[in-house]
């Protein structure tokens, strides 16, 4: 069965002769390095690029390619090796793509000789990067495994060459470039694309990496990775736009951004300084205290795990230290064993009290951030019980992200980090309703957690509503057999919805067809650069397809609709939102794989299925909650739908 990673997850080989299928849908360089067990690349000689495309035990393309074959035999590896990590970058010259958010997401398979697949990744979230580290192939305790990666590089193929611990790093990236530019030179070039790269916009859902945090880190960077670059501004879309559609955000610039205003005093000598909000760098306040709260989530990764290094040590040293008093034949017969397992036992206690020490110093600070935070934050970024809630208005601009969710570690289950995905979407949202292994829904039956997942799917439809100016988002519902009326009471009453929720097989076909129809519209206007020509009745605004119950009321045509919505619509501005149980889907096999791997997952009750890129944690997803008795859902539905009525009328 073929295991589809995210970012920090791995999956055991099965197998040692593999070949690592990369699809871009644009040319890309593909490389690999191959590391030591400290993962010390120890020299050229250890990197196989299109300059030099053969290492014992691995080959690469001699030249940039939409499509990647890359060989790996990790027998044939030298004894050496214990690990290759496979890079990706893009070519440079005129008419290449100069970062990946422009085009479509990198996908990269472990398979077997014969093609079956063992692994695979799809890289999103990349947007201003021009390389990334795709996956790494290692070995640990004699098993190889594989591992995703994704960590991107805004500075491209020498910084990502640099983070391997190369010191001549730019001259090996020019030397890479100038091997591409060669093998092209040498090739039939290939025929135009259909569509224009350049328009398609991403936005990545992971984290920017504040260039300056005035506080104090709470523990060291594990890599150095150069903070995101912005993209140029560029107008919203409307009926009357001349020229291509762009669905980038307007208020991204591509200078660097100012750091944050001096707030707060300087700390005493000895004593943290003092949090304040909006402590990284950004053109607004808004984008600061984005990049504060992916800083904040960054320092609780890494100083969580410097403690669980620091207690693995402890436990690994008291264990070689018992082997090596019991290994004393003298030491097994009366007391002297019995001291010597005290004592490490209470060494063990000391090296871990003192790692925990640490860690509460850091959670402590961490937060105190968190408290001058949460009440900063604007309505996108904010809870649910938030007060900004209750002074809420219709935005006249979109903002560049929304909150859906909070993160939280088990050694500090109190400290929550907000999950923010980039606005536009890049990507649909899956709402999984079936059972999964959490505690939570072990407590809960199938009805329960069917309920909770399409509430939490109409609070998000809510909140996307609520920070989009009028009329520049619409929500569609598909609810085949009309089971989420109580869920999708809020939306239904406020008049919110574009039209009532669409039920029945022939409600399924109208609504799949009406979306369909607006994103072969829309695209065939990019590619003829003719956004005028538009029929006057398509809305350009951003458009929501809420699913209940899938596949319920869906045939093999509906079905290969909803993947085309998947797939093409969110470039051009429409967006699925799914609530479905993957095992109801169990019928199609393979054929839904691809529409599950390409929406976010989320849970309705707490699940720890998420995985940071840089550490690998497992981080549990706590869903947005409204607090008790609270009306605030319906009371800002009730003011978005009053902001329409006076346009429409």
């Amino acid at each position: 069965m073929t295991a589809e990673l995210v970012r920090g997850q791995n999956h055991t080989l099965p197998q040692t002769r593999l070949e690592i299928r990369v699809s871009a849908g644009t040319p890309v360089v593909a490389g690999a390095t191959l590391g030591d067990e400290n993962g010390t690349v120890r020299g050229t000689e250890w990197i196989a690029h299109p300059g030099s495309p053969q290492l014992p035990g691995l080959e690469v393309s001699r030249q940039a390619a939409a499509d990647h074959r890359l060989a790996v035999d990790l027998d044939a590896l030298p004894d050496p090796v214990h690990r290759v990590t496979v890079l990706l970058a893009l070519p440079t010259g005129i008419g290449c793509p100069v970062r990946f958010g422009a085009v479509a997401a990198p996908y990269v398979a472990v398979t077997g000789l014969d093609g079956t697949e063992i692994a695979t990744f799809t890289l999103t979230g990349l947007d201003t990067e021009s390389a990334v580290t795709a996956l790494e192939l290692y070995r640990r305790q004699g098993a190889w495994k594989v591992r995703a990666v994704g960590q991107g590089y805004a500075a491209g193929l020498a910084a990502m060459l640099a983070d391997q611990g190369l010191p001549q790093a730019a001259e090996l990236a020019h030397t890479i470039q100038e091997a591409v530019t060669r093998a092209t030179a040498r090739s039939v070039a290939p025929p135009p694309p259909r569509t224009p790269d350049t328009d398609r916009v991403g936005h990545g859902t992971g984290p920017v990496r504040p260039a300056d945090r005035s506080r104090p880190p709470v523990a060291p960077p594990t890599a150095a990775q150069p903070p995101e670059s912005l993209t140029e501004p560029t107008a919203q879309p409307s009926a009357a736009t001349t020229g291509p559609i762009n669905y980038a955000h307007p208020r991204r610039r591509a200078t660097a951004p100012p750091p944050p205003p001096p707030t707060a005093p300087p700390a005493e000598p000895g004593r943290p300084a003092q949090p304040v909000a909006g402590d990284a760098t950004g053109w607004s306040m808004d984008e600061r205290l984005y990049n504060q709260i992916w800083g904040m989530f960054e320092d609780l990764a890494r100083t969580t795990a410097a403690y669980r290094s620091a207690v693995d040590f402890a436990e690994s040293r008291m264990d070689q230290e018992l082997d090596r008093s019991l290994s004393d034949p003298r030491n097994r017969i009366g007391g002297a064993g019995d001291r010597a397992r005290e004592q490490a036992r209470a060494k063990r206690d000391e090296l871990t009290a003192r790692a925990r020490e640490a860690l509460d110093r850091d959670l402590t600070q961490l937060a105190a951030e968190s408290a001058v935070v949460e009440p900063a934050l604007p309505a996108a970024f904010a809870g649910w019980d938030n007060p900004v809630w209750h002074a809420y208005r219709v935005p006249m601009e979109i903002p560049m992200a929304l909150r859906i969710g909070e993160l939280h570690l088990p050694e500090s289950p109190e400290l929550r980090i907000p999950l923010l995905v980039r606005l536009p979407l890049e990507r649909g949202i899956w709402v999984d309703s079936g059972r999964t292994a959490s505690e939570a829904a072990a407590l809960m039956d199938t009805a329960q957690l069917r309920r909770l997942a399409m509430e939490n799917a109409v609070a998000h439809a809510a909140r996307l509503l609520a920070v989009y100016p009028a009329d520049e988002f619409s929500v569609h519902v598909i609810d085949p057999a009309g089971s989420a009326a109580g869920a999708l009471a809020p939306l239904v009453a406020s008049g919110a919805l574009a039209g009532p929720p669409a039920a029945g097989a022939g409600g399924v076909a109208s609504v799949l067809a009406r979306l369909t129809r607006r994103v072969d519209l829309v695209q065939m206007a990019i590619r003829a650069g003719a956004a005028d020509s538009l029929p006057p009745d398509l809305d350009t605004g951003e458009q929501l397809l809420i699913v209940n119950d899938f596949p319920h009321g869906f045939d093999d045509r509906a079905v290969t609709q909803l993947r085309y919505l998947a797939d093409e619509g969110p470039s051009v501005g429409v967006h699925l939102l799914m609530v479905a149980d993957r095992e109801d889907a169990s019928a199609y096999g393979p054929v839904l794989d691809p529409l599950w791997r390409s929406l976010l997952r989320i849970t309705p009750v707490a699940d720890d299925h998420l995985a940071d890129p840089w550490v690998g944690h497992a981080w549990t997803y706590e869903p947005l909650r409204m607090p008790p008795g609270s009306r605030v859902l319906e009371r800002v539905l009730a003011r978005v739908a009053a902001a329409r009525r006076p346009r429409r009328a």
